[in-house]
């Protein structure tokens, strides 16, 4: 997959906001996708839907691959060696 270059749709153009992607001359075909805009959206709103995803997510059984949450988190935070400083 090609990588993503940040720009704002104006009309029908696309105003870059970072790098301007070196284009071949011609047309090129590009894939937008529209994003809601962040600056719109309270604190509250964003920690409502937060929320929600996380509800959506334990209503459908958690995430099956982690069938123990509490031993894959006892894993997870089970001290390791630091690099160069092993026995």
């Amino acid at each position: 997959m090609a990588n993503p270059y940040k720009a704002n749709l104006s009309g029908n153009q696309l105003e870059w906001t970072d790098e301007v992607p070196q284009l071949p001359n011609g047309k090129t075909p590009v894939l937008v996708t529209v994003l809601p805009p962040t600056e719109a959206l309270t604190n509250e709103e964003m920690r409502r839907r937060r929320v929600e995803a996380l509800e959506r997510l334990a209503a459908m059984g958690g995430i099956k691959s982690i069938p123990d949450p509490s031993a894959w988190q006892r894993e997870i935070r089970e001290d390791r060696p630091l690099p160069g400083r092993e026995e």
